[in-house]
């Protein structure tokens, strides 16, 4: 069983590699880092249950934003 994260890079990051908020789905939650800070054992993340995350993204789709997700 593999359990390391797969980490996707927000649409929203810049281009430049050094601006990025990243998001992986697994192990029964969303976990949300910034790329900036080392990935490694007890790096701050945010670790969101699935159904909250749903509604977060889903508000987010719905209100007005510049670009859309």
């Amino acid at each position: 069983m593999r359990n390391e994260l797969e980490w996707f890079k927000s649409s929203f990051s810049g281009d430049q590699g050094d601006d990025c908020v990243e998001v992986a789905d697994g192990t029964g939650a969303v976990h949300v880092r910034d790329s900036k800070l080392e990935l490694r054992a007890g790096s701050p993340r945010m670790t969101i249950p699935p159904k909250t995350w749903g509604r977060f993204i889903a508000e987010l789709r719905a209100s007005s934003l510049e670009r859309p997700l």
